[in-house]
């Protein structure tokens, strides 16, 4: 057999738009990750010195907060839906460098499948709070909801262990995407080590930084490889 035959046929015009499709909703996952977590972090509620512990003037204050907490759902939301396509076109990606027999290409489509679910959670409560009838919700229900808002959205352990696993992948079967693959690498240990620890929501800090950088250099690299 000559060795034209084993060589992978270019993409077409349709499939390389297809590939460059999944990293765009990574792309798009990872800036509405950022803009749902700034936006978490603009509802200071329950973090504020001056109220600390007071659960009438906690639910007042939150009721200033509609903006921020509509950014922050709609943000978190969005991320949450695009990460069900770039986990998907990450895994038939991964898969086609690393071989059908690699669990590597799971392992990643589910870390992010577990970050999809926390944003989903996350943002389960918004609803029940922003839209609530003045006077209807008890005080110390809407201090929870601060809290709420402020420590599920940040639970991105499972991008670290996306990373982790394209850090593999990226370094024993591509070349061309080594950079990647150390990026990956350092990324995710600090996202899954800040994951473990009780700062877990430091987490939410890395976890949508490095899906933004990772999609951007899989979306400019149309998935090229050496198999």
């Amino acid at each position: 057999m000559s060795t034209s035959t084993l060589r992978t046929p270019a993409p077409t015009a349709t499939e390389a738009r297809t590939r460059r499709g999944w990293a765009a909703a990574g792309v798009g996952a990872g800036v509405a990750g950022l803009v749902g977590i700034a936006g978490s972090m603009g509802i200071d509620a329950v973090y504020r010195d001056d109220i600390a512990g007071d659960a009438a003037a906690i639910q007042a204050r939150l009721g200033d907060l509609v903006p921020q907490i509509l950014v922050f759902h709609t943000a978190t939301m969005v991320c949450a839906l695009l990460l069900l396509v770039f986990a998907a076109g990450l895994h038939r990606e991964l898969r086609r460098w690393a071989g059908p027999d690699s669990l590597l290409p799971a392992v990643a489509a589910s870390g992010l499948m577990l970050v999809s679910v926390a944003g989903l959670v996350g943002t389960g409560l918004t609803t029940e709070f922003v839209f609530a009838p003045e006077g209807k919700a008890v005080p110390e229900v809407s201090a929870m909801f601060g809290h709420w808002v402020g420590t599920l959205p940040f639970l991105w352990a499972g991008a670290g262990v996306t990373a982790l696993a394209v850090a593999l992948v990226c370094l024993r079967h591509h070349p061309g995407l080594r950079w990647l693959g150390w990026m990956s690498l350092v990324a995710g240990a600090v996202t899954v080590g800040f994951g473990i620890s009780p700062l877990q929501y430091m987490a939410g800090m890395v976890g949508p930084l490095w899906l933004t950088l990772a999609a951007l250099g899989l979306l400019a690299s149309r998935g090229d490889s050496t198999r």
